[in-house]
């Protein structure tokens, strides 16, 4: 005899029906945690849309002054006050407001998390999806390449990757864009071409199954071609892998432009950044100038913070294993 209610029982064949993707859905926007730390990440990316709205009205009018207009010499290494909106976390070496070098620092980490990832991602999730379904087959020498040249790459320590890139992108540009690498946008390629191998292992791992389930094998034996297989029956049941990495690697990315900032080897010089932020206040505290390094540190913490939460939430709500599990 079944002694549930009946509002049990459809509540939970309900659940039990719902897709994946729904599920997931469900299930991250349950957790508070979760939305709050989506609401931080979507401030920080709207952070980002104003400070490049900002920089595209100072280059085109005389409106607003541009950050290298910022120069106040009156007011240089002032302490956080709460006189004023722009004196609220101090002034740096030059007078400028440390709020709005934060502010306009989040352009950068956010546009390189982005973009870094938009590019790591999808490279890794296709060289991962052909090695994965050419594994053991004919056409399995496509697989042997995919694995020798992540297994290399692998091999040198990511930093030291990164570092050797930019320093091979000193003085060149890109072929018909005619867009020099020297800066940011070597970082957007470098840091896209080393973080795409841990998505590719994965993505290759899950395709290795894949094949092997029934309609995979019934799509083969009615004669279709294996990148028809990959685009139709494959890459749609290993997204989850993708979205994930992307959030995780977002994390990854925000914490190499700051680190190649530090070096001088990540954005022009005079661009506000956290990691140049961090460079240029680094002999202040001895001084007994902490704020801009504060601000800096603050900033990328609460920023990374999210994205981990965030990113770990994604990761739990998107295995199936966990799918209808409170």
């Amino acid at each position: 005899m079944n002694d549930k209610p009946p509002s049990t029982q459809a509540a939970r064949s309900t659940a039990i029906g719902r897709s994946l993707w729904r599920d997931a859905w469900a299930r991250l926007f349950k957790d508070k945690t979760t939305i709050l730390c989506a609401a931080i990440i979507l401030m920080y990316g709207l952070l980002a849309i104003s400070a490049a709205v900002y920089d595209e009205v100072a280059a085109r009018t005389k409106i607003v002054p541009s950050f290298q207009e910022m120069k106040d010499y009156q007011h240089i290494n002032e302490p956080p006050s709460l006189g004023a909106l722009h004196n609220v976390l101090g002034t740096d070496w030059s007078g400028r407001s440390v709020l709005v070098k934060v502010l306009l620092g989040a352009k950068v980490s956010m546009t390189v998390g982005f973009i870094a990832n938009a590019i790591a991602v999808p490279l890794g999730m296709l060289l991962g999806a052909i090695a994965g379904y050419c594994s053991g087959r004919r056409g399995g020498i496509l697989d042997d390449i995919i694995v020798w040249l992540y297994s290399t790459l692998a091999s040198i320590p990511g930093i030291i990757l990164l570092i050797a890139i930019k320093f091979a992108f000193k003085g060149q540009t890109l072929p018909l864009v005619h867009v020099s690498l020297d800066g940011i946008h070597g970082l957007y390629i470098a840091l896209g071409v080393v973080s795409w191998i841990g998505t590719c292992r994965l993505v290759r791992a899950e395709v290795m199954k894949i094949r092997e389930l029934d309609y995979v094998i019934a799509a083969r034996a009615t004669g279709r071609g294996g990148f028809a297989i990959l685009l139709r029956h494959v890459m749609p049941n290993v997204m989850h892998i993708g979205i994930i990495s992307f959030s995780l690697g977002f994390v990854g990315a925000v914490q190499a432009e700051v680190i190649l900032s530090y070096l001088n080897l990540g954005v022009e010089v005079g661009t506000p950044s956290w990691g140049t932020m961090i460079n240029s206040a680094r002999m202040d505290l001895y001084a007994g100038r902490w704020w801009e390094l504060t601000a800096a540190v603050g900033a990328m913490f609460f920023l990374v913070l999210a994205l981990n939460i965030f990113g770990d939430r994604l990761r739990d709500a998107l295995d199936p294993r966990l799918k209808n599990v409170s």
